[in-house]
């Protein structure tokens, strides 16, 4: 099986995923939602983390040791790993920690020079983040294109695929965190709310009016901008992934799928185009 890792500005995500030739049962729930979405499958299991930038080497090797130890696993059902990383210090960590402990076993991390099999149309193709790769790849084998992937995650990142499975670009704006971060340092008679769909969308509270603004507002951004792609690269199919999209999926007019393990299929992926099975 194969041990997926997405780390992020915010939160890391691990999986076990089945391999070709796996015999795994995976979990029924994990790669759909409440109502059956997605078409993600074989995650085993799946752990969420938050991203400590300076975790060294020794410290991912016992952070995915014990993840495994927490399912009562152990590192021999692990064939593979593949890595997706935002954060610079964070690949070199995982990459020592790779060769120190899992040495013996097939290694791949998205970056340059690592064969995707998608062409970046990007203007400097090195630019592109490994989970935006790792996102248009997924996509363009769950639904082909055009596609727009939405990811909701720190920033909330727009990447369209066309229809011959090309990498196109995209949009990238400040994330629900980044802006309710924004929101409260400036403001300083508005306290932070739990974000949860409030009553109406007028509020009749100073909470409700914020949880009211931010959720309508993000959802009306996310429409507004896959409107205006699909005036450039056709009608496309729209999917939705990172943590955040379980809440603003629903709110949205214009997203029709939501994968939250997007970026680990896309992984697996990438793993297989560079490791001969």
């Amino acid at each position: 099986m194969l041990l997926a890792i997405d780390v992020g500005n915010t939160q890391t995500v691990v999986g076990l995923l089945e391999s070709p030739g796996d015999n795994a049962r995976s979990e029924g729930y994990s790669e759909t939602n409440a109502n059956n979405e997605g078409r993600v499958r074989g995650i085993v299991k799946h752990w969420r983390v938050a991203t400590v930038a300076d975790r060294t080497a020794d410290e991912y090797g016992l952070l995915l040791f014990d993840l495994l130890r927490l399912a009562e696993l152990d590192m021999g059902v692990v064939t593979g790993l593949a890595v997706a990383s935002s954060v610079p210090q964070a690949s070199a960590a995982l990459k020592e920690s790779a060769r120190r402990y899992f040495a013996k076993l097939p290694f791949v991390v998205i970056q340059p020079g690592v064969r995707s099999g998608i062409p970046i149309l990007y203007d400097n193709p090195k630019e592109v983040g490994a989970d935006r790769v790792a996102n248009a790849v997924a996509a363009y084998d769950l639904y082909g294109g055009p596609t727009i992937v939405v990811d909701l995650g720190t920033a909330t990142t727009f990447d369209a695929i066309s229809a011959k499975g090309e990498y196109l670009g995209g949009a990238i704006t400040p994330g629900v965190d980044i802006s309710l971060d924004a929101l409260f340092e400036h403001a300083a008679a508005l306290r932070r709310v739990e974000l949860v769909l409030p009553r109406n969308v007028v509020g009749r509270s100073t909470v409700e009016s914020i949880q009211s603004g931010v959720l309508f507002g993000f959802a009306g951004l996310v429409d507004a901008i896959c409107r205006r792609m699909e005036q450039e690269v056709g009608k496309a199919t729209v999917l939705a992934t990172g943590g955040l999209s379980e809440l603003l999926v629903p709110l949205s007019e214009r997203i029709q799928y939501r994968e939250p393990w997007l970026t680990l299929h896309g992984l697996r992926l990438v793993f297989e185009r560079n490791v001969s099975r």
